[in-house]
């Protein structure tokens, strides 16, 4: 286990709760830390520029008097989400916040500058990048990156195509930082595959848009528990990069979820929320793999108390199966 320290002795289970565009506000990222997972949000969620001092002042106060009078229970920090693009003209002022408030966990997409990473470490703070291939993986590491979230094959909104049996067990050869794993899960078993994979972290997004504390419209949380991994599409045509969407979404904006074009990669923009008049994220609607074991929209605090006890299920049923010599207490030398 690679965890920093500013997650160990803070968490229910070993997940965050990846950042959503419009999705994730106060109330989600607020009620995600004090259930005991890591809660995120994009920095371009609070509009305009200066909402984002008033939201990460807001959750820094409710979570210091909820740690305060609750001192017996595991409150985990929180991270903000920088898109480091071009077209967010707004990164300079956001870490601008995020280093005048000391956010304790930095979340940085597409690129993993190096203004960002000596700001965050100026005062303590963690840096990580998502990924989705090996080369991307070294050059964060190289910038130096505190962990990688690994993006893979399956996963909500920006996504990669790798299998994560692959792109971890590399990545695990020669990075020492925490590794986060991405990629369609949604419930407690997946949690313990990530962790039996080698990740530190589970990395879960699409499930908790289906919570009562989501900023999502209702429409969008019904069709996560209606449709499965069958009704997701894979397509650049929204912002210039690859991503997985609920394909009635796609349908019910006039497209044909079978046959998208390609979009045009001179023209990605995610400060909007993408590069036509359908916008991904507003009317188009991120989702993973996994929505198939979504059957409800419940409170964050119950959803993380169900997934912890499923996590624990699926990590007896996984000892129930080691081999003799595990289950026996002595160590398999490895070859």
């Amino acid at each position: 286990m690679a965890l920093p320290d500013i997650l160990k002795d803070s968490l229910e289970v070993p997940v965050i709760g990846s950042p959503l565009f419009i999705v994730s506000g106060p109330e989600l990222v607020i009620a995600q830390c004090k259930a005991g997972i890591v809660g995120s949000f994009p920095a371009l969620n609070a509009r305009p520029a200066h909402v984002l001092e008033e939201w990460v002042t807001r959750i820094q106060g409710e979570l210091g008097e909820y740690k305060a009078k609750h001192p017996e229970k595991k409150v985990a920090p929180f991270a903000v989400n920088q898109i480091c693009h071009v077209s967010n003209d707004r990164l300079a002022h956001d870490i601008d916040i995020c280093t005048k408030l000391e956010v304790p966990i930095v979340i940085t997409s597409l690129r993993p500058p190096a203004e960002v990473i000596d700001a965050a470490h100026s005062y303590g703070g963690k840096v990580f990048h998502d990924v989705i291939n090996v080369r991307h993986a070294r050059k964060a590491a190289e910038q130096g990156v505190d962990g990688l979230i690994l993006v893979c094959a399956g996963a909500g909104g920006h996504a990669g195509t790798l299998s994560p049996f692959a792109l971890l067990r590399e990545v695990k050869q020669w990075f020492e930082g925490t590794v986060i794993l991405s990629g369609a899960l949604s419930d407690g078993w997946g949690i313990a595959s990530a962790l039996a994979l080698g990740a530190d972290l589970a990395y879960m997004g699409t499930r908790f848009v289906a919570t009562a504390e989501a900023n999502a419209e209702q429409a969008y949380k019904d069709q996560l528990i209606q449709h499965a991994a069958k009704d997701i599409v894979y397509t650049n045509l929204f912002t210039g990069i690859h991503g997985n969407y609920l394909a009635p979404s796609v349908a019910a904006a006039g497209l044909d979820p079978a046959n998208l074009p390609e979009a045009d990669k001179s023209k990605m923009n995610f400060g909007s929320g993408g590069n036509m008049k359908q916008k991904a994220w507003k009317d188009i609607w991120g989702s993973g793999q996994g929505i198939g074991q979504i059957t409800d929209a419940p409170l964050v605090a119950d959803l993380v108390e169900r997934l912890k006890r499923e996590y624990i299920q699926a990590c007896r049923e996984f000892a129930e199966r080691m081999p003799a010599e595990v289950s026996a207490g002595s160590k398999v030398a490895a070859e």
